[in-house]
């Protein structure tokens, strides 16, 4: 049977990211339409088949755009045989729209005036019932456009569909929680390296730091019983129809504990064969930092 023909409704609010994410997917041989209006979805639909996958990038300011349109579009995409519809959201948090927007000096195609928050406020709960259904969400809070480009590669690389895809990560508490994940596991009640003046400023990669959180006679027990969870469930959620599972690590600082547990786990689900991606969210922002320093 053959593996049916991924279509991907790409949508967000204005500055997430959504026409980076169009042309990344088009340089993957999707076949690329931004700004969509609604009203054609159907007549594409109709159109003769074609064997490329298809990406639609669906503007807010459209007339026509609502939630109501979009599960409808969601809903006619399903009904055709052999199609794979999937939802992709581009979320932002406000402060850095905030930003961008102040740095491209463009007007927010929402706000009256320059009432740029305004408009960015309206705009999110214009689009909030859409993100509650996007099958695939990225916060692009803390991404370059490298990393925004990995990001959707990973998801929506063609030939990928018929596997799941597991995302890995971890994070800090004190920055708060990842918008964009699944499952969500607490590392702070192992014994944390940072007290300990030689590791303070390595990280979960260094294999020191790693002896460390092991010589906590609880750190194996949760790493054998996390990966065991992993590995008895993903099965299932494959078999539920989802392509993606997104996976996080938290620790106090996003260092130390949960950069060394996922990293563990991540590398035992792909030597059980499961299709693995990683990222350390505070890492990658302190390597940011340093660069820009």
């Amino acid at each position: 049977m053959p593996a049916a023909r991924r279509l991907v409704l790409v949508t967000g609010p204005s500055g997430a990211g959504r026409s980076s994410a169009i042309r990344v997917l088009e340089d993957l041989g999707y076949e690329a339409i931004d700004n969509m209006p609604m009203r054609l979805i159907r007549s594409l639909l109709d159109s003769p088949d074609r064997e490329a996958p298809v990406a639609l990038g669906l503007d807010p300011r459209n007339r026509d755009f609502s939630a109501t349109a979009i599960n409808d579009a969601l809903g006619q995409i399903a009904a055709v045989p052999g199609v794979m519809p999937e939802l992709l959201y581009l979320d932002c948090r406000t402060d850095i729209l905030l930003n961008r927007f102040s740095e491209t000096r463009r007007r927010h195609p929402l706000a009256e005036a320059d009432r740029v928050e305004a408009g960015i406020l309206r705009e999110k709960d214009l689009l909030a019932p859409v993100r509650e259904r996007a099958d695939v969400l990225i916060d692009t809070s803390d991404l370059n456009v490298h990393q925004l480009r990995a990001e959707v590669e990973h998801w929506f690389s063609p030939g990928e569909q018929t596997q799941l895809a597991v995302s890995i990560q971890s994070f800090s508490y004190k920055r708060g929680l990842p918008r964009s994940v699944d499952m969500v596991f607490d590392c702070r009640f192992l014994k944390n390296p940072y007290w300990e003046p030689a590791l303070r400023q390595k990280t979960g990669l260094d294999s020191g730091v790693k002896t460390h959180i092991y010589s906590d006679p609880r750190a194996q027990e949760f790493e054998t019983r996390l990966r065991d969870l992993l590995l008895w469930q993903l099965p299932a959620v494959l078999d539920e129809g989802k392509s993606h599972l997104s996976v996080a690590f938290g620790c106090t600082g996003g260092q130390h504990r949960s950069v060394a547990m996922a990293e563990t786990v991540a590398a035992a689900l792909a030597a059980a064969g499961w299709q693995v991606s990683i990222r350390h969210r505070e890492l990658d922002r302190r390597k940011r930092e340093e660069a820009s320093a």
